[in-house]
């Protein structure tokens, strides 16, 4: 499969790689120099780009292969670093890296799975990118809600989006589930 340059060039694929860019920045910030004022600008701009990557792509009709392959794959790291990053900071429990933790384990082994058996990788699905938002966004508040004036304020929503978060991002596994065991299905009838 060969990609055009006209494929990788183009303004979504910018913005998620700036994204990418944010991960190490992020963890720098907060664990190297514990910026959290930095370091919540940074996290916050990830969520904005990663809403904005995919609106643009549609607007501009610059929906590419690399860009669909790449966007998920940003959206984990920013995930798997955040709450690590949140964790070693105390501002999350670590109960929380582990369930995502887990569950980005079971969903790689899921993938590797389905890719064998359909040649396929899976589609987002609205539950999927239901879940990566509101965990997007439940982290700038919880790295918020550790700093005065905005604690309570920022704790309730950075919880509600979380919680939701999670709720989601386990109920799209099982969802992504059942389209690898329906294909396996269709395969063999």
């Amino acid at each position: 499969m060969e990609i055009s340059r006209r494929e990788v060039l183009t303004i979504p694929n910018g913005l998620t790689l700036i994204r990418a860019c944010g991960v190490p920045l992020f963890l720098w910030l907060l664990l190297g120099e514990d910026l959290k004022g930095w370091s919540y600008i940074v996290l916050g701009l990830g969520a904005a780009t990663d809403y904005f990557d995919g609106k643009v792509a549609r607007w501009l009709h610059q929906e590419s292969k690399l860009g669909a392959a790449m966007d998920p794959t940003i959206d984990r790291l920013y995930i798997a670093a955040t709450v690590i990053g949140l964790a070693l900071k105390h501002y999350i429990p670590w109960w929380m890296v582990v369930v995502l933790g887990a569950r980005d384990l079971y969903m790689i082994v899921l993938l590797g799975i389905y890719r064998r058996g359909s040649g396929k990788v899976f589609s987002v699905t609205f539950l999927g990118k239901a879940a990566t938002f509101n965990l997007l966004y439940a982290f700038p508040f919880l790295l918020l809600s550790s700093t005065s004036g905005w604690g309570e304020f920022a704790h309730s929503f950075g919880w509600g989006f979380a919680i939701w978060g999670i709720g989601l991002y386990l109920l799209a596994a099982v969802d992504y589930s059942k389209i690898a065991i329906s294909e396996q299905r269709r395969k063999y009838v």
